[in-house]
């Protein structure tokens, strides 16, 4: 039986030039976060609340991962979700922190449990939606998204997103310009045309979402600079 040391050494010997794993498979060493929210359960990332007590939450929240910012990348990782909404925030910055812990603003990789918003361009404490799932989109100096064109059926994309089970996704950000990708199948195309508040460099961090009790879980994660 292969061992989980094993294993890590594997991927880690697995990595390609110019990427990097954020996550060492076994503890949070490298993010910061409320550790009453944020833990390693089977070896993945795990973001959990309650409807009352420690894991209760007034306010969204993250898991900031704290070895630098980054501009033109492509993060790549495993997301499973029960209940509730998450995302993985890019390009971000941190605002002041709120009783439940680190507070985010910037792009969100948006995904839920639902059928509406996984796949799609959010800011998180800014501009809002940016792009809904299927669209391609241009941002004008105004701040608001204008759908260009699309890059496939929500629907479809949708189908093929399986409930509380491990699903692919890609962030992909290149100056002005940002892609997100589900299992495969691309979900967003965005030229931010906005100067004023296009974000070009930023944080990475994992979101729990206000609201009814959820666990998001990320493994994988996988980022590419050059």
């Amino acid at each position: 039986m292969k061992t989980t040391a094993f294993l890590l050494l594997l991927a880690a010997t697995s990595l390609h030039a110019g990427e990097k794993s954020l996550f060492n498979g076994k503890d949070l060493s490298g993010w910061e976060g409320n550790p009453k929210l944020w833990s390693v359960e089977d070896g993945a990332i795990t973001g959990k609340t309650t409807a009352d007590g420690d894991g209760k939450i007034g306010h969204n929240t993250f898991l900031v991962w704290k070895d630098g910012t980054v501009g033109d990348f492509e993060l790549t990782f495993q997301y499973r979700i029960e209940k509730g909404n998450s995302g993985v925030q890019y390009r971000s910055k941190a605002l002041d922190p709120g009783a439940n812990g680190p507070i985010i603003s910037g792009y969100q990789a948006d995904f839920e449990a639902g059928k509406t918003y996984s796949g799609i361009l959010y800011e998180e404490r800014g501009r809002g939606i940016l792009a809904k799932r299927g669209e391609k989109t241009t941002i004008g100096a105004d701040g608001k998204p204008t759908v260009t064109g699309q890059v496939g059926d929500s629907n479809e994309i949708q189908a093929s997103i399986k409930d509380e089970q491990w699903n692919s996704y890609k962030i992909v950000a290149k100056g002005n310009h940002v892609q997100h990708f589900i299992n495969g199948k691309q979900t967003v195309d965005v030229t931010d045309n906005d100067e004023k508040n296009a974000p070009k460099e930023g944080l990475i961090a994992l979101q729990i979402h206000q609201g009814p009790p959820m666990v998001v879980q990320f493994k994988d994660l996988v980022l590419k600079t050059e």
